[in-house]
């Protein structure tokens, strides 16, 4: 074999091993900004009170954003994940700053790090009750003082925390309201 064979035979296994390595994913948390929607709700995040969090997954280009840390851990739990999760960040409710109105960026967490206060007073983002993130477990505490509820890891959360749908209050709406709009529609479309 001539080293000029040798050579074009190197650079073509060269380019085909190239091809096969796999390129590192960026699974740092991102900021939210005015286009960023929740995953569920599909509205702007920036509009809704409460901690967000995020879910990247694995060759996902961008994470899925939620606009309350209940339905990311529901996610997370449910079947229909569409790819293997990789990272999943909360907002830390205890940083500076951070406010229920302005949650906060460039606060995130590791949910697997965090200190989640269940069954407080606060509702979060889509009007659920919210599983609130901290970073620290003497600021969930703090929380819990004022706010009410347990501070739980994320592996203590059951699944009936986060999964067990939302009872809604009949004066806000529920099912009497989506009725009544449901039979105007006809009215509405001339029909």
């Amino acid at each position: 074999m001539t080293n000029k064979l040798r050579l074009i035979l190197m650079a073509v296994l060269l380019s085909v091993s190239a091809c096969t390595e796999e390129v590192a994913q960026n699974i740092a948390p991102q900021d939210m900004t005015a286009e960023t929607l929740g995953h569920y709700c599909q509205m702007n995040l920036l509009e809704h009170p409460g901690p967000k969090a995020q879910v990247h997954m694995k060759n996902m280009p961008a994470p899925l954003f939620f606009s309350q840390v209940r339905d990311a851990i529901a996610y997370a739990r449910a079947p229909e994940q569409i790819a293997p999760i990789l990272a999943i960040y909360v907002n830390d409710m205890g940083a500076g700053g951070a406010t229920w109105e302005q949650p906060g960026d460039g606060n995130w967490i590791d949910a697997g790090k965090a200190f989640f206060v269940v069954g407080s007073v606060r509702a979060g983002g889509m009007g659920a009750p919210e599983t609130v993130p901290f970073a620290s477990r003497a600021d969930a505490e703090a929380f819990v003082k004022t706010e009410g509820g347990t501070v739980l890891e994320l592996s203590a959360i059951t699944d009936d925390m986060v999964l067990t749908p939302v009872e809604q209050d009949p004066a806000e709406g529920g099912d009497a309201d989506y009725e009544g709009r449901l039979r105007a529609l006809p009215n509405a479309v001339g029909g």
